[in-house]
């Protein structure tokens, strides 16, 4: 398996990247009313990209925070492509309807210059498979084809959506890696906060592989047990990552106290849904020995503090949960080989995010061993300047 290089010395002399977004676009919308942004942090070579997030809360602030981390996800794998994301005020979890679509319809209009300019936007929290294709057809966006590059052969549902579990199959590998290189041999016990997708897979992935799931978190509380069955939990979460509790599993423990899934006893706590989940204010009721990172600025700057001050392990999100983004900026890049029949293509895309993921959790981890401090800025620059 290919490796994506590795870590330099300290005090490598790389120019850093732009402090400010190279381009901050205010959504009011096209013929519809919309309020948003999209934050186009860095380009390389013309091209940016990342998800679509609809929240009620939504901000400014947290777009350009979001594009930011993309920006770093995509140096750190060595891609070709600068980070950019966008972000709609409205209500994600609607289940749908004409608003919903007419929602999108705008934002498709709205976007359209960027989107045929370079800029391809996905999907993100609040925003599904369906959504995405809707503002694409409203924007006569299609990802096939692209000035300056290969067309390629297959539609864009067709190529990303079996890819649909790659980012937490990258944070699954973030995770062993991470419990390899401390020495642990035995099946750890694991909290997986926000069950939508990135959630079930990566609780799919550890339990493949003799881990134990205790605990998850969903929009409505915590559930936990020695064991949960992660197959009949699955199988009862809707596409929103909320869990049925009228059919749960008979021995299983309810909890509806704001961040319960941190009291559980666990050796692996994965994040996977909301903004600044640990937090100054409850990371000290961490009990997990390990914290792998699944979303998107998922901790605040003063809990990494805390978590490294408290002995505890941390994967960052822009190393573990590059699964998604990577997979669509293989394609927009054109590194995909496509003329690879579909599983094949798969298994490729799925073993080169789980390559990257692992040695740059590798370096990572080597780089705190041999110094105080945050090892991340160290590692970015090696990658800065590995790219070029």
């Amino acid at each position: 398996m290919s490796a994506a290089g590795t870590a330099g010395t300290a005090g490598t002399a790389v120019p850093e990247e732009p402090q400010d977004p190279a381009l901050t676009v205010h959504l009011n919308g096209s013929g519809g009313a919309i309020k948003g942004w999209v934050v186009i942090d860095t380009l390389v070579d013309g091209l940016a990209m990342g998800g679509t997030r609809m929240t009620a809360g939504v901000s400014e602030e947290e777009v350009a925070g979001l594009a930011r981390d993309m920006t770093e996800k995509f140096t750190l794998a060595g891609l070709r492509i600068g980070g950019a994301k966008a972000g709609i005020v409205a209500d994600g979890t609607n289940s749908g309807g004409a608003a919903r679509e007419e929602t999108f319809r705008t934002f498709g209009r709205t976007v359209k210059p960027l989107l045929h300019g370079g800029i391809h936007l996905g999907i993100d929290m609040g925003v599904t498979p369906a959504d995405r294709a809707v503002f694409f057809a409203e924007a006569a966006y299609d990802p096939r084809y692209r000035l300056g590059a290969p067309d390629m052969p297959i539609d864009w549902r067709t190529y990303y959506e079996p890819l649909i579990d790659a980012t937490g199959h990258g944070v699954g590998v973030a995770a062993v890696t991470a419990l390899e290189a401390s020495g642990r041999t035995e099946p750890a016990r694991v909290v997986v906060q926000g069950f939508g997708a990135v959630g079930r897979a990566v609780a799919r992935f550890l339990e493949d592989r003799g881990h134990i799931v205790v605990g998850i978190a969903d929009i409505q509380g915590t559930i936990s047990a020695d064991r949960l069955p992660v197959a009949e939990l699955v199988a009862i979460t809707d596409q929103f990552g909320a869990i049925d509790r009228t059919r749960l599993p008979q021995d299983v423990k309810l909890s509806g106290e704001p961040d319960a899934w941190l009291d559980v006893d666990a050796d692996i706590l994965i994040l996977a849904a909301q903004k600044y989940a640990i937090n100054a204010e409850n990371a000290h009721r961490l009990r997990a020995g390990l914290v792998v990172e699944g979303a998107n600025l998922a901790s605040s700057a003063a809990a990494k503090e805390k978590v490294a001050a408290s002995g505890a392990g941390l994967a960052p999100g822009v190393i573990a949960s590059i699964g998604g983004a990577a997979s669509a900026a293989l394609a927009v890049t054109r590194v995909v080989p496509f003329d690879l029949e579909a599983q094949a293509r798969k298994a490729w895309v799925f073993d080169w995010v789980g390559d990257r993921v692992r040695q740059n959790t590798r370096n990572l981890l080597e780089i705190a061993a041999s110094r105080a401090g945050d090892p991340l800025p160290e590692l970015l620059a090696v990658r800065r300047k590995e790219r070029g």
